[in-house]
C-alpha cells in the first residue's frame, strides 16, 4: 500500500512535469519546428502532384505542335488533259484546208479538171448556184513548185520567161510573194510576151489597165521592169487588203469578185469586147497549171471547163 502510494505520488511529478515543458518557450519552439517539418513536407507532395499535371500538359503541347507541324498532305496527282483534236491528216503535195464548198478533189496529177490545188468545181464554188463565194486560201495553203527549179526543166512551162527570171525574183522577194505567182500571172496573161496589149488597152507581160500606167518611164507601160514591178506590187497589196485570201486575190487579177455569177462573167461573150468576159477557168489554170510548171494552154488536154473565150477571134 505504501509502493502503490509512491506510484502514485510518482506520476503527479511527471504530468506536472510535462505540463510545464510544454508551456515553457523550448517547449512551444520544439512544437513549432515539429509542425514546420510537417508542413515542408506537404509542398514537397504538392509540388510533385503539380509536376505531374504539368509533365501531362507538356506531353499534349508536343503532341499538339507535332501534330500541326507535320507535313501537309501532299496535292493530288494533275491530271492529264484530254488530247485536244487535231487537224485532219494531209496528203503530203496536195492541199488541205476547210471550207463549205465540199470535197476538194486535190489530185497528186494535174488533169483537165483537177490538181494538187483541187477541183475546178471547188475553186469556182457557188459560180453556177447563186454566185462565186471562195473558200479561204493563203499563200501558205497551196502546192506550187519554185521558179528557179522550175525553169531548169527543159520543158519548163516558163520557157518564153526566161529572159525575166531574175526580175521576177527580185519584186517578188521586194513585195512578199512567190516568184512562181508572179512568173504565173504573166504566162496566163501575155504569154510573157511584153509586146502584148489587151482587148480593153492592156499593157505588157502584166497586162496593166491604164490606170497603173501613169507612171510608167517615158509613158512606156509595156518597160519591163516597170511591168513587172507594178504588177507584183498590185498583187501583194491585192493579197494585204484581201485578208490573205488567195483565190480572191489571184481571180480579182482578172476580174472577178464575190457573188459573180456565170451569167455576169460571160455577158461581154456576145459584144464587140468578146476578152472582156472573165475567164472561168482562170484559178484552175493558174493554181494547178503554171504554179505546177504545166502549161495549161498546151496541156493535153488543156486545163479547163468552160473555155468561155474560145470563142472570141
Amino acid at each position: 500500500m505504501k509502493n502503490f502510494g509512491l506510484f502514485v505520488l510518482l506520476a503527479l511529478v511527471v504530468a506536472v512535469t510535462a505540463e510545464l515543458h510544454d508551456n515553457t518557450p523550448l517547449g512551444r519552439l520544439s512544437r513549432r519546428h515539429h509542425n514546420v517539418n510537417r508542413r515542408r513536407s506537404t509542398p514537397a507532395q504538392r509540388c510533385a502532384k503539380r509536376n505531374a499535371k504539368a509533365s501531362s500538359s507538356s506531353v499534349a503541347v508536343n503532341e499538339a505542335l507535332v501534330k500541326t507541324s507535320a507535313a501537309p498532305p501532299p496535292p493530288p496527282a494533275k491530271t492529264s488533259e484530254a488530247p485536244k483534236p487535231s487537224a485532219p491528216p494531209s496528203v503530203k503535195g496536195l492541199i488541205n484546208v476547210k471550207s463549205n464548198c465540199g470535197a476538194i478533189g486535190a489530185t497528186k496529177d494535174v488533169t483537165q479538171y483537177s490538181g494538187p490545188n483541187g477541183n475546178i468545181d471547188w475553186l469556182n464554188c457557188g459560180l453556177n448556184d447563186g454566185g462565186w463565194q471562195p473558200p479561204y486560201i493563203r499563200v501558205e495553203d497551196v502546192i506550187t513548185m519554185d521558179l528557179g527549179e522550175a525553169v531548169k526543166d527543159p520543158n519548163s512551162a516558163f520557157s518564153a520567161c526566161s529572159d525575166y527570171i531574175s526580175t521576177f525574183e527580185k519584186y517578188a522577194w521586194q513585195f512578199g510573194v512567190p516568184p512562181i505567182m508572179i512568173a504565173s500571172f504573166a504566162m496566163q496573161e501575155s504569154g510573157c510576151n511584153p509586146a502584148t496589149v489587151g482587148g480593153a488597152g492592156e499593157q505588157g507581160l502584166m497586162q496593166l489597165t491604164w490606170d497603173k500606167c501613169l507612171a510608167a518611164p517615158g509613158g512606156n507601160c509595156k518597160d519591163v521592169d516597170y511591168n513587172i514591178k507594178t504588177g507584183a506590187k498590185f498583187f501583194a497589196d491585192s493579197l494585204n487588203g484581201n485578208g490573205g485570201d488567195l483565190l480572191k486575190t489571184i481571180a480579182g487579177y482578172n476580174g472577178w469578185s464575190v457573188s459573180m455569177t456565170f451569167d455576169q462573167a460571160t455577158a461581154a461573150g456576145n459584144t464587140g469586147c468578146c476578152r472582156c468576159q472573165n475567164n472561168l477557168d482562170y484559178l484552175h489554170q493558174f493554181l494547178n497549171g503554171w504554179c505546177q510548171n504545166v502549161n495549161a494552154y498546151t496541156h493535153n488536154p488543156p486545163l479547163g471547163k468552160y473555155f468561155n473565150l474560145a470563142k472570141c477571134h
